[in-house]
């Protein structure tokens, strides 16, 4: 069975180490099964491709899976990265929300 992440599709994330450490993005894609997540603008890699019908060939960028342990929520208020944890508000609603600042990161 995957794992249960706290980092969701939309999240904005910062990258907390490795080559593309600092850069920040938001989620594009998350694959539990791997344990990683795709952030825009980060870990880019280049990908030879030949012509297809409607599509030239040629070097395309595009971004590669990171392990998602290596980024970290943005704190909404701070831009600084955060931790997160579960809170229930008082309509009876489970949200995620950021440790550093205590604002609420679900809409």
């Amino acid at each position: 069975m995957a794992a249960k992440f706290k980092i969701k599709k939309g999240d904005k994330v910062v990258v907390i180490t490795g080559r593309d450490k600092g850069k920040s993005g938001e989620v594009l894609r998350v694959l539990r099964e791997e344990d990683r997540v795709l952030v825009q603008g980060v870990n880019m890699m280049k990908r030879h491709t030949r012509p297809a019908a409607g599509q030239p060939g040629g070097i395309i960028e595009k971004e590669a899976a990171i392990h998602i342990s290596n980024v970290a929520h943005l704190d909404p208020k701070s831009n600084e990265p955060t931790r997160v944890g579960y809170k229930i508000l008082e309509d009876g609603r489970k949200v995620r929300f950021a440790k550093r600042s205590g604002e609420v990161l679900d809409k």
